[in-house]
Formats: structure tokens, C-alpha cells, sequence
């Protein structure tokens, strides 16, 4: 499922900066919470996706 795929890779794109955010670098932290945003909609997408193929099984 593709949008299950970009979810994993949204969620190991911010890996470093999580690092950097925990050792106090401000900016990392913004774009951490920029990605967890995004990562937020690929989640609700996966979510869509499944429930239309629980939805189209008898």
C-alpha cells in the first residue's frame, strides 16, 4: 500500500532532527513539528485507504 510506504518514510525522514531536538537545537524542533504535521495526514490517509477496503469487501 503506497500510502502506508510514504508514511514509514515521513516518519524515518525526521529521525535526525527528532535527535537534534532533544539536545536543544530550536530549529530542528520546528521541523519536527512541521513533519509530525505531515506525518498527521499520511496517518489519516492510510486510515481513509483502509477503511475503503474493509468498506468494498462482502
Amino acid at each position: 500500500m503506497e500510502a502506508y510506504e510514504q508514511l514509514k518514510r515521513l516518519v524515518e525522514s525526521c529521525a535526525e532532527d527528532v535527535a537534534k531536538a532533544e539536545g536543544g537545537n530550536k530549529a530542528a524542533g520546528t521541523r519536527v513539528r512541521k513533519a509530525m504535521q505531515d506525518i498527521k495526514n499520511a496517518a489519516q490517509e492510510v486510515r481513509k485507504v483502509i477503511l475503503e477496503v474493509r468498506s468494498s469487501q462482502p
